[in-house]
């Protein structure tokens, strides 16, 4: 199944102890994680740089308003007062539409599409390796507790033996030298015992930091990776036929080619010339004073006769209301020389563009190593368990023949303490194999881009799709 990427909420003990299973870690640090937040951010802002370069092909429609007070006018003064126009208002709208700008637009636009693309799969690298962080140091924690149970354990069974051999020393069935030993060796247990718990507490620090919770925030570890789950893990891990060639960070990379490929075109787009069509519509009124009255009478002139038969002119003068201003036109610009400004950019988005290339073909061979040291850790990992699993049963066995055969008196305190100490070294060595073997398994799903496995077979999806062409 796919455990969906949604905070699942976290159980809270009365005593505020946060219970937190391995799922759950997981899905709060992909929700609260700095990293996390900021690959986001980078997808948020190219996004927003798509929109931009969308921008410069669609049709632009503006706005715009003027107000002009003349104190004097030369004109007026100097030939007729009709040029004295103390107060102009003036608004238009202006409609432009760029029909050729020498495919600028089209590769600007793809250019940015394939960055955001690009930015969405660094995403999905960045939430992996902070899933296989949280991982981690989720497991480490768990094992540092594990040990620490286990070194406790053996400290009770050391002091069980001083006492037994006190009892054994007053019956005269056992020297002295036998109870010394048992003491010697229970006081050599207490410090692994005080290190164990310090591990616990610096790899349960290290799990809070990366959760983004208080350093002193009281955390309880619901997960643990024992022997039973791992046939599960290995199962999960099973990602034969896949070379890590389709992994987000391959596939970013060549997003980024692209695009600087495409910003090569848009550089060379400055030697081709630019063609926009505009129409304009607005109002223009030239009131005397104050704001214009209204709709603007256009000024006119009359023949008046006069009694004595004398034919005179009387013009009267607009209303300095609004009157109508329209007009339409065709922009063509082509730069025929501008001080090399268009060879330097095309310079640098090819310089650019090997760079992006040096930069895919080094992905291509860090994923490649990658997979096959995850796929060798995990050959590794998964024989070491194996062994080490087969061992701590008869590390047990032979534990408990040789306790057997001291309370009876025909063994040694020396044979006892030894396969304690066996004991203890493989319960330890099976845990920790078990914990490298999950992360093992996780590491080459990272590394190939699969999902993650999590205990009881379910997996964590993080794989970023792309429909960048």
């Amino acid at each position: 199944m796919i455990l969906p990427l949604v905070f699942l909420g976290l159980a809270v003990l009365p005593q505020d102890t946060l219970r937190l299973s391995l799922p759950e870690a997981v899905t709060l640090a992909l929700r609260d994680a700095d990293e996390v937040k900021r690959a986001n951010a980078d997808v948020a802002i190219t996004n927003a740089q798509v929109t931009t370069s969308r921008a410069s092909g669609l049709p632009q429609l503006r706005l715009t308003g003027t107000y002009n007070h003349v104190f004097a006018n030369a004109r007026a003064r100097a030939v007729n007062q009709v040029f004295n126009q103390p107060n102009t208002y003036n608004v238009n709208a202006n409609l432009s539409q760029t029909l050729f700008q020498g495919g600028r637009e089209f590769a600007s636009w793809r250019a940015a599409r394939r960055a955001r693309e690009a930015a969405r799969l660094t995403a999905g690298e960045t939430r992996a390796e902070v899933a296989v962080g949280v991982l981690r140091a989720y497991l480490e924690a768990s094992l540092a507790d594990r040990v620490e149970h286990i070194r406790g354990e053996n400290l009770i069974l050391a002091s069980q033996r001083v006492e037994q051999s006190e009892r054994l020393f007053t019956a005269g069935r056992v020297a002295r030298y036998d109870v010394l030993r048992s003491r010697v060796e229970r006081a050599n247990l207490e410090p692994l015992v005080i290190q164990a718990r310090n591990d616990r507490e610096i790899a349960l620090l290290e799990l809070r930091r990366l959760l983004n919770l208080a350093p002193e925030a009281p955390i309880r570890l619901t997960t643990t990776i024992d022997s039973t789950s791992v046939p599960l893990i290995l199962a999960a891990a099973s990602h034969d036929g896949f070379d890590g060639s389709d992994r987000a960070a391959v596939r970013a990379a060549e997003l980024t080619v692209r695009a600087r490929r495409d910003a090569i075109s848009v550089a060379r787009a400055d030697w081709l010339p630019t063609i926009s069509v505009f129409f304009q519509s607005g109002v223009q009124a030239f009131p005397p004073s104050g704001f214009p009255p209204g709709r603007g009478v256009p000024a006119h002139c009359d023949k008046v006769t006069s009694t004595s038969g004398d034919t005179t002119t009387v013009c009267t003068p607009q209303n300095g209301g609004w009157f109508g201003d329209r007009s339409m036109g065709v922009n063509f610009s082509w730069p025929l020389f501008d001080g090399l400004r268009a060879k330097g950019a095309i310079d640098l988005a090819q310089a650019q563009l090997e760079v992006a290339e040096i930069a895919l073909a080094q992905e291509r061979e860090a994923v490649s190593l990658e997979v096959a040291r995850a796929r060798a850790e995990l050959t590794r990992s998964r024989a070491v368990f194996a062994a080490r699993r087969q061992n701590v049963s008869e590390a047990g066995e032979a534990f408990r023949l040789a306790s057997l055969r001291y309370s009876r008196g025909i063994g040694t305190s020396l044979e006892v303490s030894d396969s304690q100490l066996q004991m203890l070294i493989s319960q330890t060595d099976e845990a920790r194999s078990a914990v490298e073997v999950y992360l093992a398994a996780a590491e080459l799903a990272r590394a190939l881009g699969r999902p993650i496995p999590l205990p009881g077979g379910s997996v964590i999806s993080i794989q970023t799709t792309t429909n960048a062409p």
